[in-house]
């Protein structure tokens, strides 16, 4: 009897396995972005286009990307309230300025803090890095990307546009975004992390 349970057991673990596709990514972020996506607890997507998800579309992972950046730290910011794509005015204030080369050319970009995300734990080092580039409303999302940071113990910081994600709102429009401010702006194609979605 013990025997005939594990077969059984055996075979049903083979059929949903059968049944479940792997989720495409050459990266760990990649991976696990997918994962979160196809998760009716976790994804952004409205249900019919989470049910035929198949993975989001990156950009190939380029080192290129991968910058080590100045941190420049600027203490006496006021709070203000980001614009978002609903009435929401969440508060941020300007952490700094990171200031980093990509293929030799010099770029700066401002880098903030969410002042109620500083009160959850695990968010107290949070650093939210917006930026629009010359990729948006093309092979990216029109109103632009967002990166995720950590404050490092010294000036350096290190900034994987690789892992460069949409907001919410690209997905879905229930969802409210911060809009990237206008300053945020490189002046070149970003082709790393996450494309544009194709709405079906």
């Amino acid at each position: 009897m013990k025997n005939v349970f594990l077969v059984f057991l055996l075979i049903l673990m083979y059929s949903c396995s059968e049944q479940k596709e792997p989720l495409p990514g050459e990266t760990e972020f990649q991976l696990e972005m997918n994962a979160s996506y196809k998760d009716a607890r976790t994804s952004p997507l409205k249900e019919k286009d989470r049910k035929s998800f198949k993975g989001l579309d990156f950009f190939k992972f380029d080192s290129t990307y991968v910058v080590s950046a100045k941190l420049v730290r600027t203490p006496d910011e006021e709070p203000f309230e980001m614009k978002t794509t609903t009435d929401r005015l969440p508060v941020y204030v300007k952490y700094g300025i990171v200031e980093f080369l990509i293929q030799g050319k010099p770029y700066q970009l401002n880098i903030y803090q969410n002042l109620d995300l500083l009160k959850k734990e695990g968010y107290e080092d949070y650093l939210f890095l917006p930026f629009l580039d010359n990729t948006n409303g093309e092979e990216s999302y029109g109103g632009g990307r967002y990166v995720e940071c950590r404050i490092p113990e010294d000036d350096n910081i290190s900034i994987d546009f690789n892992t460069a994600y949409n907001p919410y709102c690209a997905y879905n429009a229930k969802y409210s975004c911060p809009i990237v401010p206008r300053e945020n702006y490189l002046d070149i194609e970003v082709r790393a992390g996450v494309k544009a979605f194709d709405k079906h």
